[in-house]
């Protein structure tokens, strides 16, 4: 029901990214207002997220890090965003860096991690081989931590001023640029690691069973041989 309501809610909402084109205060006003509303979907699908783990029998492997991380980038993203809905506010940071920032957050490295949430999930059973574990793992916290120091800082660059699409700024704002510039540093480094990962798991990862996963893996693609066969259900698979 949460992500209907963000989806009916999102029809109404569109005129937020506008607040600086001269619209009337009354029109202000109902978009502020609408903005606001949808945060109250968004909250209750990130608490189903948590509820959906709460309490289960859960194994903190990689995918479940990624998954993690998202659900902690997206939070920010959708507390950053809040702020924006004021039209007073938003004015004052259109086109700054804190726009960069909360953007980030919201639809770039969230979309990123739950990709690579997804990529360790079924990666043996694409390629037949599985990722060495503590490399991965290593592999996420070095992007968490690249993605938060190079994105987070921009929330402050945007509230102290700094425009974004300029080639150049003032030396006011080198303190936070060079800490950004040092998480985007450490997320390329993560890169580098994930490029060796895939490399290697090709090269000499172990085999991957039909089910690394356990009992909690029960969707059809589990059923089948790592890689999946030509004909992929040789015998029809049973369903519990």
């Amino acid at each position: 029901y949460a992500m209907v309501a963000i989806g009916f809610i999102g029809f109404v909402v569109w005129a937020h990214h506008m607040y600086t084109v001269g619209m009337d205060v009354n029109t202000r006003a109902y978009f502020i207002a609408a903005t606001m509303v949808i945060a109250v979907p968004t909250g209750i699908k990130i608490f189903s997220w948590l509820a959906t783990m709460w309490g289960g029998s859960i194994e903190f492997k990689t995918p479940l890090l990624w998954v993690l991380g998202f659900i902690f980038l997206f939070t920010v993203g959708g507390v950053t965003g809040i702020v924006l809905s004021n039209a007073g506010v938003d004015i004052a940071l259109h086109d700054t860096y804190y726009i960069v920032g909360h953007f980030h957050y919201t639809m770039s490295i969230g979309s990123a991690f739950l990709i690579f949430a997804g990529f360790y999930y079924w990666f043996g059973k694409m390629c037949g081989r599985q990722y060495p574990e503590t490399l991965a793992k290593i592999h996420f916290f070095i992007t968490f931590i690249g993605v938060n120091v190079t994105f987070f800082p921009m929330h402050f660059l945007g509230a102290a001023g700094m425009p974004r699409r300029i080639p150049d700024y003032p030396d006011a704002f080198a303190g936070w640029s060079m800490v950004a510039s040092i998480g985007s540093f450490i997320s390329a480094a993560g890169i580098v690691l994930f490029i060796f990962i895939v490399i290697y798991t090709l090269v000499r990862g172990k085999k991957c069973e039909a089910n690394p996963w356990g009992e909690g893996a029960d969707t059809l693609e589990w059923t089948v041989e790592s890689p999946a066969p030509f004909h992929t259900h040789e015998e029809l698979p049973r369903i519990r």
